[in-house]
């Protein structure tokens, strides 16, 4: 099993930053693509970037704003999110694809999210 807990969320002003990250915790897995969702009340949940090697791949809306990365020797996946608008509030919520040692395939698993809150 991995778990998965994000921090960093918080209230922010428009035009501020925020640096999100995520840990993932376990024993004998492997991780593979890691990525960032959001969730805006009364909508549905959108992919906002996601990274597996190399550089990540964004959503049409935080492109340019926003930086995934990954470490993979700290099992981390971090979002810097520059530039912030009132449309970015949501919950930010972590996934990552995982292969556990003895078990076939790969599951996706997910945190329990971190509210991002962006005034105006």
């Amino acid at each position: 099993q991995v778990q998965l807990e994000e921090s960093g969320g918080g209230l922010v002003q428009a035009g501020g930053s925020l640096r999100l990250s995520c840990a993932a915790e376990g024993s004998d897995f492997s991780l593979k693509t890691m990525a960032w969702y959001r969730q805006a009340p009364g909508k549905e949940r959108e992919l906002v970037a996601h990274i597996f090697r190399g550089n990540g791949n964004y959503a049409d809306s935080v492109k340019g704003r926003f930086i995934i990365s990954r470490d993979d020797a700290k099992k981390t996946v971090a979002l810097q999110m520059n530039n912030l608008g009132p449309n970015d509030t949501a919950v930010y919520i972590c996934s990552a694809d995982a292969e556990i040692v003895g078990r076939p395939g790969m599951g996706r698993y997910w945190g329990q999210g971190t509210q991002v809150t962006v005034s105006s």
